[in-house]
C-alpha cells in the first residue's frame, strides 16, 4: 500500500517518514490541515503489526486532531506522530533523542505531545532536541500530563448526554461501564464514583484493574464490556472497539468515552442512530487534553483550562440537538460543524 491508496488518506499536508539506524526509530509523523494554526497531536508509541498499520492509524488520528482542535476552538490544526515499536521493550533514551531530532526537522508544522506509549518523561527527552513540545510543564497541574483534563471533558460530556437524553446529569445510579482504566480511565472512574455512579470496568492490564477496584469500580471481562447492561458505556481504551458487530452488541443508551476513533467507520455512526443509542462523538468529548497542552504552551493557568474544557458540554448539546432535528448521526453532524471552521478558515486565506 502507499500513503495516497490507504483508505484513511485525506489529503494531508504532509506526511513525513524518519529511520534512524542507530537508535532503531522508525516513525512517522502525519499533518492534515494547518489552516487554523500549527498541527498539534501526541506521539504514540505501539508494537503495530506492520507499517502499513501504522500508516493507517497516523492518517486516521492526525485527520481526528483537525476535527477536535477546530471543535474545541483552538488556533490548532491537526497533527500526530507515531513511533513503531514496543514501549517496554525498545523504548531508549537515544531513541527519544533522535524523535526529538525528527521533529524538529519539520521547524513548528507539527509540535508533539504526550500518547499512548509515551509519557511526560519521555517527552521531557524529545524536549531536549526541539522546542516543538507541549505538554512537559514542570510543578503543578499533574506535572504537564494532560490525562486528568481528558477525563475532565469526558465526565462533562457524560453528564452532557445524559440530560439531553434523560432530562438530567444527575449520576448517581447511573451504571457506566468504562472499557479501559489506564491513563484517563482511571481518572474518569474517580470522577464518575465520586458523583455516585455505579461503575464496572474491563481492563487487559491487571494492574489497571486492581486499581479500579481499589477506587470502588467493580471488575468485568473484556469480553464482556461492549455489551454491558449499562446506562452508559465509555471507551477509554484503542480505537475501532465499535465495529459491525460489536455495534449490536451494545446495550447502553449512550456511548461515550476517551479513546480516540471510537467507531471503525461511519456505518457504525448510522446503526448506532437508528438503534436509539446516543453517541457522543469522540473527537469533541476527549477534547480535554488538547485543550490543556495547549494552555500549557501558552502559559495560561489551569483555571483557563477548566473554563475552556467547561464549553465541551455545549458544543455537545448543539450537536445533539441539531442530529435529533435532522435524523444524521451525532458524528456527522460533529464533522460538518468542524468543517465549516478549519474549511472556511482555508476559504479567507485563499482570496
Amino acid at each position: 500500500m502507499t500513503v495516497f491508496n490507504s483508505p484513511y488518506f485525506d489529503g494531508h499536508e504532509l506526511i513525513s517518514f524518519k529511520h534512524d539506524e542507530r537508535s532503531g526509530l522508525r516513525a512517522i509523523v502525519a499533518v492534515h490541515n494547518s489552516n487554523l494554526g500549527p498541527a498539534l497531536g501526541g506521539c504514540r508509541m505501539s508494537p503495530y503489526a506492520n507499517d502499513d498499520d501504522a500508516l493507517n492509524d497516523v492518517l486516521r488520528l492526525s485527520r481526528g486532531m483537525s476535527y477536535k482542535s477546530a471543535l474545541a476552538g483552538l488556533p490548532l490544526g491537526g497533527g500526530k506522530a507515531v513511533i513503531i515499536g514496543d514501549p517496554n521493550k525498545i523504548k531508549s533514551r537515544d531513541l527519544l533523542l533522535a524523535m526529538g531530532s525528527f521533529v524538529d526537522d519539520l521547524a513548528g508544522r507539527y509540535i508533539t505531545a504526550e500518547d499512548s506509549g509515551t509519557a511526560v518523561s519521555d517527552l521531557k527527552i524529545i524536549a531536549e532536541r526541539t522546542s516543538y513540545v507541549s505538554g512537559v510543564m514542570e510543578g503543578g497541574r499533574f506535572g504537564g500530563d494532560p490525562s486528568p483534563y481528558t477525563a475532565q471533558g469526558v465526565f462533562y460530556g457524560i453528564k452532557a448526554a445524559l440530560k439531553f437524553k434523560c432530562g438530567s446529569d444527575c449520576l448517581s445510579g447511573v451504571r457506566v461501564a468504562v472499557q479501559g482504566a489506564g491513563a484517563v480511565g482511571r481518572h474518569l472512574i474517580a470522577l464518575l464514583i465520586g458523583e455516585g455512579a455505579q461503575v464496572f470496568v474491563a481492563d487487559v492490564n491487571p494492574q489497571n484493574s486492581d486499581l479500579a477496584r481499589q477506587a470502588g469500580a467493580t471488575i468485568i471481562g473484556c469480553d464482556e464490556v461492549l455489551g454491558f447492561k449499562a446506562d452508559v458505556l465509555a471507551p477509554c481504551a484503542m480505537g475501532a472497539a465499535i465495529n459491525s458487530i460489536s455495534v449490536e452488541s451494545i446495550q447502553a443508551g449512550i456511548v461515550a468515552g476517551a479513546a480516540n476513533n471510537q467507531l471503525a467507520s461511519d456505518a457504525q455512526g448510522e446503526r448506532l442512530l437508528q438503534r436509539g443509542i446516543l453517541y457522543v462523538p469522540d473527537f469533541v468529548i476527549n477534547a480535554g487534553g488538547i485543550i490543556d497542552v495547549y494552555y500549557q504552551r501558552a502559559e495560561g493557568s489551569s483555571a483557563n483550562t477548566s473554563a475552556h474544557i467547561a464549553t465541551i458540554a455545549d458544543t455537545l448539546l448543539e450537536v445533539f440537538t441539531r442530529s435529533s432535528a435532522s435524523n444524521m448521526s451525532t458524528e456527522k453532524i460533529a464533522e460538518g460543524l468542524a468543517e465549516e471552521k478549519f474549511l472556511f478558515k482555508k476559504r479567507i486565506k485563499a482570496a
